[in-house]
């Protein structure tokens, strides 16, 4: 899908995720990248690549947890954020030691 634009600049946070009372798992996730040209990439023409990547993101979800998935995906900027130590942490990144 964006193999040649920005892999290596993508990074995703769960920012919530829970059980609603009729079984479906709802997920919010953001989406990060390091510039501005990156975002609008991972979006595309009238939200056409966020679709996709969300409808993908979905299905593996649901055949990993075998329920029902409401998935809300936003993209943010976080200017240079592979090389912010803070920033990677939060992420769930660890250097080794």
């Amino acid at each position: 899908m964006t193999r040649e634009e920005v892999p290596h600049s993508i990074a995703v946070g769960i920012e919530d995720m829970r059980v609603e009372s009729n079984g479906v798992v709802h997920i919010s996730a953001v989406i990060f990248v390091e510039r501005d040209s990156q975002k609008g990439i991972i979006i595309g023409k009238q939200g056409a690549m966020l679709k996709e990547v969300g409808r993908r993101a979905r299905t593996d979800i649901e055949n990993l947890l075998g329920s029902k998935i409401f998935l809300e995906l936003w993209v943010k900027v976080k200017k240079d954020w592979r090389n912010q130590d803070r920033v990677l942490r939060d992420l769930g990144f660890h250097k080794d030691v």
